[in-house]
């Protein structure tokens, strides 16, 4: 139909400017706040669906008795009651369309050049799920294929020559009828679990946090993508490390000290407790300014990494985020600590500017 192939090119013209505005909604974060459980609204400049506008009332013409040729049925200008001056630029218009969170990993994933993801070990889940597979001459009516069934009555009609194009009724008697048929099969689901660990000490500011808020935002979007099941577990830490929900993740400051530690060993305690290494695709992403306490504890950082968390996970990616306050040390000593492990993954993030170079270096692995 042709109202399908115009709201196919639509849709086709959002998905170009989306592209077009990909840099502007990663580094900005425009479009955070406003996703749903399966869609994102976003805001496009410059596009405007075509509509009609009405005349103005008591001006006669078209519509209210007769028209001559060349009547305009809108005037181009009209005496308003507004103040000010007449601009000389045209307005920006902005339509805010909804696309799926799987159109939009697509996006990401073009734009980015990211290789999708080949999930490690084995399958957590099989999900039982009814595949319609043919057509039967009987079954339940609740499965009656009304289109095949009045296919096969109109053949039958037109065979036997009762067929009456000046009267095309077409009735299904029993042997006209069609049913659907279905088998039962076991997909396997693919299962990934993201845990954020975030220093929220006093040296990590809200622009800090703004920008893991953004960068996790399409973490999680491209990670949902390539798995049919995502769960998200949140760390906070200063001195100590604590469990919270996602609210309490990006708006929790604290003013004490940082022992990376105490996160990592929370972590490691989350894994062995909930998530079988041969069952879950695990990526564990730490975002700090740099600090830490002490060598010491960076020392015991090390060794929780070695044991407790790369062992199981198919990534480990650590984000550093520059602050003011932060010395940023801690990358350092992550590099000099495993300089040839696959899988750490450093990233330096000074900026939103480089929201997308981190994103790449993180996702562009294809683990």
């Amino acid at each position: 139909m042709k109202i399908d192939a115009d709201h196919a090119r639509f849709r086709h013209i959002v998905r170009g400017k989306i592209k077009e505005n990909l840099k502007r909604f990663i580094t900005k974060g425009e479009i955070l706040g406003k996703k749903g459980k399966d869609v994102v609204s976003i805001p496009l400049p410059q596009i405007q669906i075509p509509r009609f506008r009405y005349g103005h009332k008591q001006t006669g013409g078209v519509g209210q008795g007769d028209g001559e040729v060349g009547t305009v049925l809108a005037p181009d200008s009209v005496e308003g009651e507004g103040a000010g001056q007449a601009g000389s630029d045209p307005a920006e218009h902005v339509l805010e369309v909804e696309i799926t969170i799987e159109e939009l990993a697509e996006i990401l994933g073009e734009e980015l050049e990211l290789p999708r993801i080949e999930p490690r070990g084995k399958h957590r889940l099989e999900a039982e799920k009814s595949r319609y597979t043919g057509v039967h001459r009987v079954g339940p009516e609740s499965l009656r294929h009304f289109k095949r069934t009045y296919k096969a009555a109109l053949k039958r009609q037109i065979a036997a020559g009762a067929y009456n194009p000046d009267r095309p009724v077409v009735i299904p008697i029993r042997e006209d009828r069609r049913y659907r048929s279905w088998r039962v099969a076991w997909i396997p689901e693919s299962n990934a679990v993201i845990i954020y660990i975030m220093d929220v000490s006093g040296s990590m500011g809200e622009e800090q946090k703004e920008i893991v808020r953004i960068e996790s935002f399409w973490i999680d979007t491209w990670l949902q993508s390539q798995y049919d099941g995502l769960e998200v577990r949140y760390i906070t830490h200063d001195a100590s490390a604590r469990e919270v929900d996602r609210h309490t993740f990006f708006h929790t400051r604290e003013s004490g000290g940082t022992m990376i530690s105490s996160a990592y060993k929370l972590c490691a305690e989350i894994i062995k407790a909930d998530y079988s290494t041969g069952e879950w695709n695990i990526y564990p992403f730490h975002f700090s300014d740099g600090d830490n306490w002490s060598t010491d504890d960076t020392k015991a950082c090390m060794d929780l990494l070695k044991a407790g968390v790369l062992p199981h996970s198919n990534q480990f990616g650590y984000g550093q985020v520059e602050s003011p306050y932060g010395s940023g040390q801690f990358i350092k000593d992550l590099g000099e600590a495993f300089p040839e492990e696959e899988k750490i993954v450093l990233s330096e993030i000074p900026d939103r500017e480089a929201i997308i170079k981190s994103i790449r270096e993180f996702l562009g692995k294809g683990r």
